[in-house]
């Protein structure tokens, strides 16, 4: 068999040549194997700039500053209602002050009259009038009846009654409390105004009024 080139040489004392080291290859731009850095990047980092973005972008929005404008007109209405607010609390302290004011004016007028009315047991003639948006009407006598009408007597209401009472009591009385003036006659006002005043003027007394 004949020996190869090889073999002869190695027997004739030449030892075989070392193969050279290998020279590594240069780097591509954009990084490994040619893939872009970017993407080499991505899977080195497990993916965390993609889970990053994500996050951005699910992070709801800062709320937006309050305008001027929208500030101005909360306190606009806050101003408006604590108005309202005081203006009610006013009204009913008003309207208190006014309750107390009466309740004492009536008492008042209570003892004023005491022992002042000319109302008549024997009183046989009914005088009406118009006393609190309906007829009202006072038994008196034929000479108190005439009186009344020449404006020398009045009438008050007390507690649900009517008094009869003189003229100069008729005006204490309005000083004291004029809604419980009922009945005040103006001689020299015309009869129209108060058809009542007239002495032939009569109403049945077991007429329903």
């Amino acid at each position: 068999m004949i020996n190869s080139l090889k073999d002869q040489l190695l027997g004739l004392g030449f030892s075989a040549p070392k193969p050279e080291p290998r020279k590594p290859q240069p780097s591509r731009p954009g990084g490994q194997g040619g893939k872009p850095a970017h993407v080499h990047g991505a899977k080195k980092s497990g993916g965390k700039p993609a889970q990053d973005a994500r996050k951005s972008g699910n992070r709801p929005a800062p709320h937006k500053q309050r305008s001027r404008e929208d500030i101005d007109l909360a306190k606009a209405y806050a101003i408006r209602a604590q108005k309202e607010k005081d203006e009610r609390i006013e009204a009913e302290r008003l309207k208190q002050e006014e309750a107390r004011l009466r309740r004492e004016a009536k008492a008042k007028l209570k003892d004023f009259l005491v022992d002042k009315s000319l109302n008549a047991a024997e009183a046989d003639h009914v005088r009406h009038f118009e006393y609190g948006g309906k007829i009202k009407r006072i038994h008196v006598t034929a000479e108190q009846l005439k009186a009344l009408n020449a404006g020398e007597l009045g009438v008050v209401q007390q507690d649900g009654r009517y008094l009869l009472v003189k003229i100069d009591v008729l005006a204490q009385a309005e000083a004291i409390f004029a809604p419980a003036v009922a009945l005040k006659v103006d001689p020299d006002a015309p009869t129209q105004d108060d058809p009542y005043s007239d002495p032939q003027y009569q109403v049945p007394d077991d007429l329903a009024w």
